[in-house]
């Protein structure tokens, strides 16, 4: 995961540039007066963050490692 950072002011002199360059895995961090303040990250990534700290998302996660039922690449998808 990368990171950049810019001031306040460079992103509100180039917001939408400043957006435009987040990939999925790098975060974006704002410094005002010189002291890092905000992270601005793409929201798949975030989604992906909050899932992983939900504990009802990570029981499901284990109960599914833990069961012995398997589904084919077939049954699960079908003819997409």
């Amino acid at each position: 995961m990368g990171t950049k950072t810019l001031t306040v002011s460079e992103l509100r002199g180039n917001l939408a540039d400043s957006l435009d360059a987040i990939q999925n895995d790098e975060v974006l961090i704002v410094t005002r007066r010189g002291k890092k303040e905000r992270a601005i990250i793409d929201l798949d990534r975030l989604e992906d963050l909050l899932a992983v700290t939900n504990p009802a998302y990570l029981k499901a996660i284990q109960e599914a490692r833990d069961s012995k039922e398997y589904f084919s690449h077939d049954e699960v998808f079908g003819d997409i």
